[in-house]
């Protein structure tokens, strides 16, 4: 083989190899912030096919997708001096692929770490009864703080949520018993409700019974012949003697 064929092979491989090492595919989710020879070029490049100079430009792949990251349990003491572990979600994305690797190292593991930092800040503000009733409340505080802190870093944290809050087992049982007593005195109440309610209506009709002693009779025979529908055999009916004291008077 002529030398001349030797040198074209040659540079038919090291030109395959350069686009090879020069041509970058990127998901359309996906940006990357190129440093040339150092600095950094004014905009992030992508989606698609973008070129890359071997040995004078390094890039950076940035996702844009939303991450879900767990922020572990947190030892939290309440202002009410009550020991509970704490877990949380935070929902993030990228949103300025520059910031998120020129303003910050790792910007991952820093939202892990200000995101646990935060979570025993405000979590350790409220009382118990807060962490457990107003949790929807607490992770809007905690989103909005840790919202604020890392915009410069070009990231946008979307939302937070609590996962679970771990008592102490007395605590558990503390809080059984509480629920217990408070379930008694709601029926008790419930039951002291209904008597006063059936003492008002027996007044009412005590009442009308005073104005027309007719209604007493009626009363009276409605009951007979509810007591002869029973199908009994025998029963003893006592007469009350007003009943027989009009037919009295009108014999007489």
């Amino acid at each position: 083989m002529e030398p001349g064929a030797y040198a074209l092979i040659t540079i038919i491989i090291i030109l395959l190899l350069f686009l090879f090492s020069a041509i970058k595919i990127l998901n359309e989710y996906e940006r990357a912030v190129v440093f040339r020879l150092g600095r950094v070029l004014p905009a992030p490049k992508g989606p698609g096919l973008i070129i890359i100079i071997p040995m004078v430009d390094r890039f950076i792949r940035i996702s844009l997708r939303t991450v879900v990251q767990d922020v572990p349990s947190q030892d939290v003491i309440t202002r009410d001096n009550v020991t509970v572990k704490v877990n949380a979600v935070v929902y993030f994305r990228v949103i300025d692929p520059m910031k998120a690797v020129i303003e910050v190292e790792n910007y991952l593991y820093a939202t892990s770490q200000f995101s646990q930092t935060t979570l025993r800040s405000v979590c350790g503000q409220a009382e118990l009864d807060e962490l457990l009733v107003k949790r929807e409340e607490i992770s809007s505080r905690i989103q909005e703080i840790l919202d604020r802190h890392t915009d410069p870093w070009g990231i946008k944290v979307s939302a937070v949520e609590l996962k679970y809050i771990d008592l102490p087992e007395d605590m558990q049982r503390a809080m059984a018993k509480q629920a217990e007593a408070e379930r008694e005195r709601r029926a008790k109440v419930i039951h002291a409700e209904g008597e006063y309610e059936a003492s008002q209506r027996l007044a009412d009709a005590a009442r009308v019974i005073s104005v027309e002693p007719a209604a007493l009779q009626l009363r009276f025979l409605q009951t007979i012949r509810e007591i002869s529908s029973e199908g009994s055999t025998n029963t003893v009916v006592p007469l009350p003697i007003d009943i027989l004291s009009p037919f009295l008077k009108k014999e007489k």
